[in-house]
């Protein structure tokens, strides 16, 4: 399973979280979750990846779509 943060919620869903947020006094983070297989990989995809990684300064995952 791989989880990422959530970026297209609804105005009452957000409003909600805000609402949350505000009564408890802390700061939520939504994700949503997908269902996926990581790949196996080579030394030199998994190089090729980290190469990029570096230069994008993100992570990527790799997964059997």
């Amino acid at each position: 399973m791989l989880c990422s943060l959530s970026n297209k919620l609804k105005e009452d869903s957000l409003k909600s979280i805000q609402n949350l947020e505000k009564e408890i006094g802390k700061t939520l983070l939504a994700f949503n979750c997908h269902d996926v297989k990581p790949s196996v990989l080579t030394e030199n995809e998994l190089a090729k990846i980290q190469k990029l990684e570096k230069n994008l300064s993100v992570a990527l995952v790799a997964v059997d779509a």
